[in-house]
């Protein structure tokens, strides 16, 4: 057996074990450690399941999915309807600011915009948009404009990096230009990328990450 076809059997393995994702309409394939997902599914947030289930099998090195969301005619909803539940869920959201968020629905598709002073609060608001049903993809324009700026970015996420347990930090490199965070080098998992991902956009004062970190094949 190649390592390609058993990377597609633990994949198509781990889609069915996943308790939010039917498996039954996805289709799997791998290509030297890449694997495409394509096929249907009846949420956004089962899209998004579908990907994280693919991301966490060992040697997977990265993820291209072509799923469709295919809402029946009984789940539909109207963009003006979508509109204004997620209005209402990102006003009970504690972790956002959601008066500094705007919401635009078309053909059930998601756009969020405004700014917030931290990542954490851009990605909260993704992940409520991507709950609601109709949604059938979420466009997240919300910019960063901390209040705080740091002036020694590196040093700090550096810092982060090497008091996780989670991360090996003598693998990565980290590159500050701006507000501007550049990651790169090699890791075992997508856990421990997230990991530094995370770290990263923790630090006051910046505003992107570009993360060029691979994944080791075992």
């Amino acid at each position: 057996m190649t390592d390609d076809t058993r990377l597609q059997q633990w994949v198509s393995d781990e889609l069915a074990f996943e308790p939010r994702v039917d498996a039954a309409h996805i289709g799997v394939s791998v290509r030297n450690g890449v694997v495409m997902l394509s096929g249907r599914v009846n949420t956004y947030a089962e899209k998004f399941a579908a990907e994280e289930a693919a991301r966490r099998v060992k040697g997977v090195t990265a993820v291209a999915q072509e799923l469709e969301v295919y809402l029946p005619s009984d789940k539909k909803s109207d963009d003006a309807e979508i509109a204004e539940r997620l209005v209402r869920m990102l006003h009970w959201d504690v972790l956002i600011p959601h008066d500094r968020i705007t919401v635009k629905v078309e053909h059930g598709y998601v756009t969020l915009g405004g700014e917030v002073q931290w990542h954490y609060q851009r990605a909260e608001a993704e992940a409520d948009a991507r709950k609601l049903s109709g949604v059938k993809a979420v466009i997240n324009d919300i910019h960063l404009r901390p209040v705080i700026r740091s002036e020694n970015v590196e040093a700090r996420i550096r810092a982060a990096l090497e008091r996780n347990a989670a991360t090996e930090a003598n693998r990565v490199t980290v590159d500050v230009a701006g507000t501007k965070v550049t990651l790169s080098g090699k890791v075992n998992a997508w856990t421990e990328r997230e990991t530094i991902e995370r770290a990263a956009w923790s630090v006051p004062g910046v505003t992107e990450v570009d993360d060029q970190i691979e994944l080791s094949r075992p």
